[in-house]
């Protein structure tokens, strides 16, 4: 492979223009990569996207296509904000009736998490007995006048 070839580097949208816009001047495809200096298997493949879709933009993501959108994770973020005691699951139906479509509770808590939003609860003292309250009181109570060298 050339230099130029072997670093992996995606085309701009402009330069994907230029590509087929030559091509659809009659050039061929090895004279086209050989002028842009890319493989001619991507020149190939951009050609071949070109004209069974009619388009050659670039796919930005690949897997599951995302349940919300992002005006939905605002939303779900707002809910949490407004109402600070609000379960993922209430909020998850919340969303469902405001959108019409099915949002699981474990949705809504990574969109929570998106938006810094995370699960807490609140830090308690642990309880005192009776007995342990009034022993606690008792050697208060008989220390009071210690002084610090005490």
């Amino acid at each position: 492979m050339a230099n130029n070839q072997s670093v992996r580097r995606h085309l701009y949208a402009f330069t994907r223009g230029r590509i087929i816009g030559k091509l659809e001047e009659g050039r061929s495809v090895t004279s086209v990569a050989a002028e842009f200096g890319i493989a001619h298997s991507i020149v190939s493949r951009l050609w071949r996207q070109f004209q069974t879709t009619g388009t050659a933009i670039r796919g930005f993501s690949s897997g599951r296509p995302r349940r919300t959108t992002p005006a939905d994770d605002r939303y779900i973020v707002l809910q949490a904000r407004r109402n600070r005691r609000q379960t993922a699951g209430e909020i998850a139906r919340h969303t469902t009736q405001a959108t019409g479509r099915p949002i699981s509770r474990f949705t809504v808590a990574r969109r929570l998490h998106g938006g810094s939003l995370f699960a807490r609860r609140p830090v308690r003292c642990v309880p005192l007995t009776p007995a342990y309250r009034r022993r606690r009181s008792l050697w208060c109570r008989e220390h009071r006048d210690w002084r610090d060298n005490e």
